[in-house]
């Protein structure tokens, strides 16, 4: 299964008993409406919610982090999905959230997920037909995960990268420009903007062509390389939460490197550490 799909692939496929459709939608804390609203208001016709808040680590006051294997397997089993379920996720804005779902099915060993490419308005654009209201009940289904550790990263894997120079392993963070560099404020108030030593930036507006659709592999490996990226250096992307950095890990495998990590607290969690070093520019 490719990790990235058309609006036509789906369209052909939609319906099949081995095929899960999942908004994977988030909206920033500054941003008008909500995610659950959105699906309501139209939705691809049988697709359920997959909902990063609450697929999620519950002990922990940081957004959206990754559940244990054991919560994460009895989430996603009541809503449907076992080892041999075919899963694509979308987004309602176009690719901001979707990766998010994409990325967690392939941390815990599933890798029959993929990505809608250009979200719920590519699927809009090419015709295709809606559904309003709440999402129908899923057959509840058996998943046993396979966890895998090395995509993955926490602070103390960070902080060792930071210490080191950031020479063996690059940081790569998603953010705008401006939220990079410290010169436009964070979504979440009282953050402070900058990034963490070493890092670079490749802004996740800039995964997408103007027509809201994934760039072609070569776009993105010029596009990575100029951050920095080659094949040989491992990668881990950042961003605000967690979630825009996995459309840099899409990406990424989609340029043809190597599989990042992802660091799950993201800016939210380095930032509110006050040990931790932040440079503006």
């Amino acid at each position: 299964m490719d990790n990235v799909v058309s609006a036509a692939w789906l369209a052909e496929q939609l319906g099949a008993p081995d095929l899960v459709v999942f908004d994977c939608s988030t909206y920033l804390p500054n941003e008008p409406g909500n995610k659950h609203d959105g699906f309501r208001a139209g939705h691809i016709p049988g697709a359920r919610m997959f909902d990063i808040d609450k697929i999620a680590d519950a002990e922990t006051d940081l957004p959206h982090m990754v559940p244990t294997p054991g919560r994460f397997a009895r989430l996603v089993g009541a809503l449907g999905v076992s080892n041999t379920t075919r899963v694509v996720f979308y987004d309602q804005h176009g690719l901001r959230a979707s990766p998010r779902g994409w990325w967690m099915m392939r941390l815990f060993g599933h890798d029959l997920a993929a990505v809608l490419d250009g979200g719920l308005p590519a699927w809009i654009r090419a015709g295709q037909a809606v559904e309003t209201g709440d999402p129908t009940a899923a057959p509840t289904a058996h998943f046993v995960p396979d966890f895998r550790a090395e995509r993955l990263r926490g602070i103390g894997d960070i902080k060792r990268v930071v210490r080191q120079g950031g020479g063996a392993e690059l940081i790569l963070d998603a953010r705008a420009k401006g939220r990079f560099d410290g010169t436009a404020p964070e979504p979440r108030a009282g953050l402070p903007s900058g990034h963490m030593p070493g890092a670079a930036n490749v802004p996740v507006s800039e995964i997408a062509g103007p027509d809201g659709l994934i760039r072609s592999r070569d776009e993105l490996r010029a596009l990575f390389t100029a951050a920095g990226v080659d094949d040989t250096r491992p990668v881990i992307t950042s961003c605000g939460s967690g979630v825009t950095a996995c459309v840099l890990a899409l990406g990424l495998l989609r340029a043809g490197f190597p599989e990042p990590a992802v660091y799950d607290g993201s800016w939210t969690e380095w930032a509110l550490r006050p040990e931790t070093p932040k440079v503006s520019a």
